[in-house]
């Protein structure tokens, strides 16, 4: 074996981030494009010291013409390589993007709970992340938006998504496959402009490196990192602040009727903390009580009663939820479309 910089670069990766131990089964999901081809290149080449067990996993969104042809390079790939191969094939082709994204993880996860894989592992790296942040800021996000595409994250209780690229630009990717002459299956619909992303990749990420800065991803993956390990703290925090303001339902003011019940906040609690915890405690709890994702004016809405004059209260959230303040006390009349126990 050829022991390259990205070699001993990703090895010291994996060992001082602890994304995962000796003797692991990893389900290593493989597209076929450069990014996925250098990550199990990379890991098959330094098995021997991990003695992991491997697997490659290939997901058919069934959008291209030409991706039943792609699943069967990656099939022969993996065969040649003496790895356990796994192929999703979706049912109908898919829309979008997101749903894209959604479908695979969930294919992915299926494969590696079926088969006892313990970490799904995937190619994304540092150009990917900076076309996240960059991705998620032009939408409208806080500092968790941005820093979304994390080094690993719970799937299932028993499945752990690892991405050990992070630190490797989609440039160095290249090279890589091209030295060890690696069989890159080209997605024509990287090219295709009318993705968001691709115009962040093809347009927005060139210009910004030719008139500002040459090495901006690398500069934008070193934000999200630094965010990242504020995210953590910050939420980390909002978790304490939560269990000391929260209340149990008040016997006399929740209602028996049908599946309502009250949801009770000190207000005094809150007082006493920074906004940026104030908010974040809002969006937990919303995030566990309305039935889609809170948006930055549900949050604020719901964050302006913890000063607000007795009786002041909201319009109903989506799904009819209603916070009123009384006394010292926020009270949200609460459809129970969850499990509201994890709040207590």
């Amino acid at each position: 074996m050829v022991w390259t910089a990205l070699h001993a670069k990703i090895h010291r990766t994996i060992r001082s981030r602890h994304l995962f131990e000796r003797h692991q089964r990893l389900l290593v999901a493989v597209s076929g494009g450069q990014d996925s081809l250098c990550l199990i290149k990379l890991l098959s080449d330094l098995q021997p010291k991990g003695e992991w067990d491997l697997g490659i996993a290939h997901c058919d969104h069934r959008w291209r013409s030409d991706s039943e042809a792609n699943a069967h390079h990656v099939e022969k790939l993996a065969r040649s390589w003496g790895i356990c191969f796994y192929l999703a094939t979706a049912r109908e082709p898919l829309k979008s993007e997101a749903a894209a994204r959604n479908w695979r993880y969930q294919a992915l996860t299926a494969i590696a709970q079926g088969n006892s894989y313990q970490y799904i592992v995937t190619g994304h790296t540092a150009s990917d992340r900076a076309e996240t942040l960059l991705y998620n800021l032009i939408r409208g996000t806080g500092a968790d938006g941005l820093q979304a595409l994390t080094w690993q994250r719970p799937l299932t209780a028993d499945v752990l998504l690892i991405r050990p690229l992070l630190e490797i630009t989609r440039q160095q990717t290249e090279k890589f496959c091209q030295d060890f002459h690696l069989p890159v299956w080209e997605d024509i619909t990287n090219q295709d402009v009318k993705y968001a992303r691709n115009r962040i990749r093809q347009e927005l990420i060139p210009y910004l490196q030719a008139n500002f800065n040459p090495k901006v991803e690398f500069a934008l993956a070193q934000t999200a990192e630094l965010l990242q390990g504020e995210v953590e703290y910050l939420e980390q925090a909002a978790d304490k602040l939560r269990e000391e303001a929260i209340g149990r339902p008040d016997a006399h003011s929740s209602s028996n009727e049908g599946n309502w019940t009250d949801l009770r906040l000190n207000r005094r609690v809150l007082q006493k903390a920074p906004l940026a915890l104030q908010r974040r405690v809002m969006r937990q709890i919303l995030q566990n009580i309305l039935s889609e994702p809170p948006s930055f004016e549900h949050i604020e809405k719901l964050t302006a009663l913890i000063i607000a004059p007795n009786r002041s209260q909201t319009d109903p959230f989506p799904g009819g939820a209603i916070a009123q303040v009384q006394g010292d006390w926020i009270c949200l009349a609460v459809y129970n479309r969850r499990d509201e126990s994890r709040l207590h």
